[in-house]
């Protein structure tokens, strides 16, 4: 591992950067990531890569009816669980081609007084790899820009929304609406109780101070915007989609699993009662019975987005 110390223009000389002026272009190149992020979550209607997720709830049993009394509670059916799937996020990647190192493309340094142009090895270690280490941090400030997290609201100051879809929705029996009077009742009458959004986390364009390299004519120069921005966001949107170092990006969802957790867990919640027994009489020949969802509300598994680097 060879982190460097890119020299820069001082006052006309060449001088070594600060580690707060190589962090900056570190800084850098994470919001050239978040211009256009080479693994990429979208929100689709089903069959989504990352892990399907499910979300349950309990509706009634079906309706008992007897032509001469009421059929008792035990001979009644008990309330069942309804699951529904989410299969909504899907995960892209598109690592592009970079510019390709020709032996000066990248910055110079200074090695045992000679200048020198950094390796692609340099470049990963001094730039690429801490700037993936911050991307996939478990905060989700501007040094995550690009990457994604899970949050209740539709709408997250600093990120952007990728949907009005939610990505999961924790639904209960809504239990207002079984009565005795409407027996039988429609089995499975259900509530949102708390939908689930993803975004993606917005980047800040930070000042940095330009590194020389060695252009085609022998000579040192210092990078224009153009030309230094295209080669970092090159190098860590491929980085980000093929390393082969251990600094690839990827994402999952479920309930554990390895890398940071993002943003908000999403609750799969249900009511853990045992039955509501109730009966309506109709008429001399039509006597009925069923059992409604009841209980208090309990936690039965709890869903993360999580980033991880492999």
């Amino acid at each position: 591992m060879a982190i460097r110390s890119p020299l820069k223009n001082d006052s006309g000389n060449l001088k070594e950067m600060t580690s707060a002026e190589v962090d900056q272009i570190i800084d850098q190149i994470i919001y050239q990531y978040s211009l256009n992020p080479s693994v990429a979550l979208s929100v689709v209607g089903s069959g989504g890569s990352l892990s399907s997720i499910a979300d349950t709830r309990m509706q009634a049993g079906a309706m008992s009816t007897d032509v001469s009394a009421f059929p008792n509670e035990a001979a009644t059916a008990e309330p069942s669980v309804v699951t529904v799937t989410y299969d909504k996020v899907n995960e892209t990647t598109s690592g592009g081609t970079p510019t390709a190192d020709t032996g000066t493309t990248f910055p110079i340094f200074y090695n045992s007084g000679n200048i020198q142009a950094m390796s692609l090895q340099d470049v990963k270690d001094t730039f690429l790899h801490p700037a993936i280490d911050l991307l996939v941090a478990g905060t989700t400030t501007s040094q995550q820009a690009g990457t994604y997290h899970i949050n209740s609201a539709s709408s997250v100051v600093g990120s952007t929304s990728l949907s009005g879809t939610p990505i999961y929705q924790d639904s209960r029996a809504d239990t207002t609406l079984y009565t005795a009077g409407e027996i039988g009742e429609t089995l499975d009458q259900p509530t949102t109780i708390t939908s689930y959004y993803l975004h993606r986390v917005d980047g800040s364009n930070t000042a940095y101070t330009a590194p020389f390299y060695i252009n085609a004519t022998n000579d040192l120069q210092e990078y224009n915007t153009t030309a230094f921005q295209s080669l970092l966001q090159g190098w860590i949107r491929k980085t980000a989609s093929d390393s082969t170092d251990g600094y690839k990006i990827r994402y999952s969802l479920g309930i554990s699993g390895s890398g940071n957790t993002r943003g908000s867990g999403m609750g799969d919640t249900r009511l853990n009662g045992t039955g509501n027994y109730q009966t309506r009489y109709v008429d001399t020949d039509d006597y009925r019975a069923q059992e409604f969802p009841d209980g208090t509300p309990t936690t039965i598994a709890t869903y993360y987005l999580r980033i991880n680097k492999s």
